[in-house]
C-alpha cells in the first residue's frame, strides 16, 4: 500500500517497471515484530536486471 507523495509516481507506473527503493525498516506494531518497508524515496530505473543478481543490485568497484 503506498499513500500520498509516493502514491503519485506508482500510480503512473507500468506492470514490470524497475524501481530503487530507499527508506527503513521497522516493526508493524508493538505486538507484532513483523519488519515493514517504509519507502521514503522512489525511483523509476531504465535496464532494470541488467546489474542484478539473485535480485539484489550489484555494485561494481572500479579500479584506478
Amino acid at each position: 500500500m503506498a499513500v500520498g507523495v509516493i502514491a503519485l509516481p506508482i500510480k503512473e507506473a507500468a506492470p514490470g517497471s524497475g524501481v530503487r527503493l530507499s527508506g527503513f525498516l521497522a516493526a508493524r506494531s508493538l505486538k507484532r515484530k513483523t519488519p515493514v518497508l517504509h519507502v521514503t524515496h522512489i525511483e523509476f530505473v531504465e535496464n532494470f536486471g541488467r546489474d542484478i543478481e539473485n535480485g539484489f543490485q550489484t555494485q561494481q568497484q572500479k579500479e584506478g
